[in-house]
C-alpha cells in the first residue's frame, strides 16, 4: 500500500495533483483544502495517501493534513459514501466545520454538499457523531493565488452546473472583491452564493 508520497508538484488543479516522485508521476485525487495549501507547480510537496483498491481500479487520494485523511477514512466507512463522494464532502466544508456539523447533528449543513441528500446526511450523523472526539483540525493556510477559473472548475467538479457555478463566482466577486485574491476565500464565497 502507498501511504505517503514526497515529490515535485508536476501539475495541479482543484481536484487533482500529479506528483513526480523519482521520475514517476502519481495521479492523486485531492480536496479543495489540500489544493489551496499545495505549493506552486515545480515545488516539492508531501502528501499522506489513501490507496483505494477496487476490482476495476486503483486510485490514490492525497491529503496534506493527517486529520483530513483520518476524517476521509471515517467518511468512507459510512454506508453509501464512496471515496469520490468523501472528497466532495471534504471540499464542501472545512474539516472543523464538517466535524461540528456531524457532532451537532446539523443535517441542513450536510445536505448543502452536492451528492449528500437527507438520508445520507442522517446516516453520516448516526454513524459518526460519537466517533469524532479526537478530530480537531486546524485550518490549513492558503498558498494558492487568485483564480476564478480554478474556482469555477472546482464547483463543476463538485457537481454544480457550469452556468450556476459561473453566476455564483461572479456574485461572490461582486459582493467582495477582496475574496477574488485568494482561491479558498473565493471558493467559500461562491459556495455560499450558489445556495
Amino acid at each position: 500500500m502507498i501511504a505517503h508520497l514526497r515529490g515535485r508538484v508536476f501539475a495541479k488543479q482543484p481536484n487533482q495533483v500529479i506528483l513526480d516522485v523519482g521520475g514517476v508521476g502519481y495521479d492523486v485525487a485531492i480536496s479543495i483544502p489540500t489544493f489551496t495549501a499545495l505549493p506552486a507547480e515545480g515545488a516539492e510537496a508531501a502528501l499522506f495517501i489513501y490507496t483505494h483498491v477496487r476490482e476495476d481500479a486503483l486510485a490514490l487520494f492525497g491529503f496534506l493534513d493527517i486529520n483530513e485523511k483520518r476524517l476521509f477514512e471515517k467518511l468512507i466507512g459510512v454506508s453509501g459514501i464512496g471515496a469520490r463522494l468523501a472528497i466532495t464532502v471534504l471540499s464542501g466544508l472545512p474539516p472543523e466545520r464538517l466535524v461540528a456539523a456531524i457532532r451537532g447533528q446539523d443535517h441542513a449543513t450536510l445536505t448543502r454538499i452536492p451528492g449528500i441528500g437527507k438520508k445520507t446526511a442522517e446516516r453520516v450523523v448516526l454513524e459518526l457523531k460519537d466517533k469524532l472526539e479526537d478530530m480537531a483540525s486546524a485550518p490549513m493556510a492558503s498558498s494558492a493565488g487568485p483564480s476564478g477559473e480554478d474556482v469555477l472548475s472546482a464547483m463543476v467538479n463538485l457537481g454544480y452546473p457550469r452556468p450556476a457555478a459561473q453566476k455564483a463566482v461572479e456574485t461572490a466577486i461582486e459582493r467582495d472583491a477582496a475574496a477574488a485574491r485568494d482561491f479558498e476565500s473565493l471558493f467559500r464565497a461562491a459556495m455560499a452564493a450558489i445556495r
